[in-house]
């Protein structure tokens, strides 16, 4: 096991991504958001991504130059085409833009479609939520079929995560959930490393859920199910359906494009409180709700409530002050 810090880390791999062609904003901002992905524990969606991404650009799969393409606009609103440059780079982006309208109006919002892979949502989180505002992330693959329909058996659409962070008086609250029971990413290590999935996340070709990752090679596939699994899943499934609204339908690029690279359509809004009920209201109406969540008697003394988010910063503050682990496959960048 190999650890390093932060700064070498960002320095190793922007240089590796230069060396692929990106320019050095680019570069950076895959290393730092792949890397804060690492750091909060999103482990599928961090530093595993590192050379997916450089096939990506070896392949002319994701764009190397360039910039997005403002194809509609309002004071308080946004669409891009990402001509699939580097998702983490055109998110970074369009949170700095939605920030400027925020600030001035209340609300931002940028739609950008054709994007690249935008690795983790939470990755994008914390750093807006330290200027008190609200910010939400959303995606869709509308390459990706993954998911059927609540009651269906045939894959239709992307796991399509949501990631919120929360302002509070203390630490922010970082949301980031699939509409899915799980994640591709997670099914796929699990297939990889011969283990059982956390429960019985799939629907296998005979129609029954499982815990068993391999079922996704079966012919037909297994399909991940809605959030909320067989019982629950039309929660899930209605729930996707507002993403895939969000993203694809409202950035003007969607599965009906029929579109064949790997990327994403994504949704992103900026909030600022002081221009609804006040900044000093929100973020003592929000602590309040972490204190009394945090004060609930828990099931088990063991394992108080706590809030999303928090064991990722908790995590993230040791790996920094300790050093991350380097995944294997990426040893061969430190030597």
């Amino acid at each position: 096991m190999i650890k390093k810090s932060y700064e070498e880390i960002i320095s190793t791999l922007t240089k590796k991504f230069k060396e692929a062609g990106l320019d050095t904003e680019k570069a950076k901002s895959i290393a730092e958001i792949l890397t804060e992905g690492e750091l909060l524990g999103h482990t599928t969606h961090g530093l595993a991504l590192v050379q997916a991404y450089l096939d990506e650009l070896a392949g002319g799969t994701m764009e190397k130059t360039g910039s997005y393409e403002v194809l509609n606009k309002t004071i308080v609103a946004e669409a891009w085409d990402g001509r699939y440059l580097p998702g983490t780079w055109l998110t970074e982006k369009a949170i700095e833009k939605a920030t400027e309208m925020a600030k001035e109006y209340g609300t931002g919002t940028i739609t950008i479609q054709k994007s690249h892979h935008i690795a983790c949502l939470a990755a994008f989180l914390e750093k807006t939520t330290r200027e008190n505002l609200t910010v939400i992330v959303a995606c869709s693959d509308p390459k990706n079929k993954a998911v059927a329909p609540f009651g269906g058996t045939i894959p239709m659409y992307s796991p399509n995560p949501l990631a919120i962070g929360i302002p509070t008086e203390s630490e922010p609250i970082l949301i980031d959930v699939s509409m899915s029971t799980t994640a591709n990413g997670v099914v796929n290590r699990a297939a990889k490393n011969n283990v059982k999935l956390g429960g019985p996340w799939l629907l296998d070709k005979t129609g029954n859920a499982t815990d068993d990752p391999q079922a996704i090679f079966d012919n037909p596939p297994a399909t991940v199910l809605p959030l909320g699994g067989m019982d629950l899943g039309y929660k899930g499934f209605a729930l996707g359906i507002m993403i895939e609204a969000l993203t694809g339908a409202l950035g003007g690029h969607g599965r009906v494009s029929d579109p064949s690279r790997w990327g994403a359509s994504v949704f992103v809004q900026v909030i600022d409180s002081s221009k609804f009920g006040g900044e000093h209201y929100f973020l003592s109406e929000m602590q309040h709700f972490v204190e009394n969540a945090k004060n609930n008697t828990p099931l088990n003394p063991q394992n108080p409530v706590r809030l999303p988010g928090e064991n990722g910063l908790k995590k993230k503050q040791l790996m920094l002050k300790e050093g991350i682990i380097i995944p294997e496959n990426l040893l061969v960048f430190f030597e």
